[in-house]
């Protein structure tokens, strides 16, 4: 190689190095500039390329350049956009995507776009808020200082400034798995960008919900609640350790969506305000749909009042119960208390003054939540009919290995 290409390589490599870095930044924890700002989600340093090349018709779907690049890993990413109410079809959003080649970089960008690279494009939603893309898996910076990981800005139509959202990560990434190890923190802007990956042949496909205004600064949305407990509708569900007293797992502390959470998972939080009457209503009938859905679903009842609590009288009491309503498939469990901190079932952030809080997961996302959710026939129709109309087309595929 004679000098004068080695320096031209050189030159190329140290500017797409930086590029990455100087464009990746606005997408780490550090607080932006412009936070303090009135800007609807603090200022987006790069988002405003979303504009270079835009479309003037887009689809609701999208095929980048990197699901035709020989080599590389086809990836589909499918799921739905809801207003900040976490149920809500959002329709008319524009989401624009971006992220680098099998090689780490952003390549091959020209014109003021340049440092998005080529494998970057835009959908918009549905009536129904869908979505979807295909592209290529991602490849790590060089210096592996990242995840494999795809930048994500919104353009909603009536809000005029565009925002990031978290970026989208893997969760059997290993440069992920080294960065929460250390402490890393994501801000689940929109929701949790962790994306959890089927095998369909040579395709990977990953399942993904975006949340709009979801931990966004200034976001002039608002919704209202009477009462608050659990995390938001988008947010990865904990993980944490109750006690089995009832179900496969008796006897055991076993965390159930670190077990179980790749199908749908329903976990029924009860704290100070049991109301047992309704609990044995929502038990059998939550075992009636467990029994209908087999394998696509798993409901914990977590039980976590601290009132007079003792170890072994909780367990009786919940064996007793598990006995009486000839429980085959619910697992009953239970924690100190609903705060507990040993346990780690205050990573739920339930309300302990809630009488009881469901809270709905598919791939260790919570899709959805009902807090004082009465035991009647209207409402046993309206779980059942979500746990219908959110059944994965892709549960007969398998994960990929961590």
């Amino acid at each position: 190689m004679n000098v004068f290409k080695f320096l031209c390589l050189f030159f190329l490599c140290f500017w797409s190095c930086q590029g990455q870095k100087n464009q990746a930044s606005f997408s780490k924890s550090e607080t932006p500039k412009k936070e303090t700002s009135n800007i609807v989600g603090g200022g987006c340093e790069g988002c405003e390329l979303m504009y270079v090349d835009m479309p003037k018709h887009i689809n609701t779907i999208d095929t980048s350049m990197g699901w035709h690049t020989p080599n590389a890993q086809k990836l589909l990413i499918t799921g739905k956009v809801f207003q900040l109410d976490g149920k809500t079809p959002a329709s008319n959003v524009i989401v624009y995507y971006w992220h680098t080649d099998t090689k780490g970089y952003y390549s091959d960008g020209k014109g003021t776009a340049k440092r998005h690279g080529k494998r970057r494009g835009w959908i918009k939603t549905d009536e129904n808020g869908h979505y979807s893309i295909y592209t290529n898996r991602p490849t790590a910076y060089p210096d592996k200082s990242e995840p494999q990981h795809i930048h994500i800005a919104i353009k909603e139509p009536d809000i005029q400034q565009e925002y990031y959202i978290d970026d989208l990560v893997f969760d059997d990434d290993p440069i992920l798995y080294q960065k929460n190890k250390a402490g890393k923190k994501y801000e689940n802007r929109g929701g949790s960008g962790v994306l959890r990956v089927l095998i369909s042949n040579d395709i990977q496909i990953a399942e993904h919900n975006i949340i709009l205004g979801l931990h966004i600064p200034n976001y002039p949305k608002k919704t209202e609640q009477n009462i608050q407990s659990g995390l938001s509708i988008g947010e990865d569900s904990p993980s944490f350790i109750p006690f089995h007293a009832w179900g496969a797992d008796k006897g055991t502390r076993t965390c159930p969506v670190c077990k179980y959470g790749r199908y749908l998972g329903i976990l029924l939080f009860v704290g100070e305000k049991p109301d047992w009457q309704d609990i044995k209503k929502w038990l059998a009938f939550l075992e009636k749909e467990s029994e209908k859905r087999r394998k696509e679903l798993k409901v914990y009842f977590i039980y976590g009042n601290g009132k007079g609590y003792d170890f072994e009288n909780r367990k009786k009491e919940l064996e007793t119960l598990g006995k009486e309503l000839k429980l085959n498939n619910l697992a009953l469990t239970f924690t100190p208390s609903i705060q507990d901190k040993e346990s780690e079932v205050n990573l739920n952030k339930i309300n302990p003054e809630a009488e009881n809080t469901f809270i709905i997961y598919h791939h260790r996302k919570i899709i959805q939540k009902f807090i004082n959710f009465e035991a009647t026939q209207e409402n046993f129709q309206t779980l059942s009919d979500f746990l219908d109309k959110n059944k994965s087309p892709y549960n007969h595929l398998s994960g990929v290995e961590h």
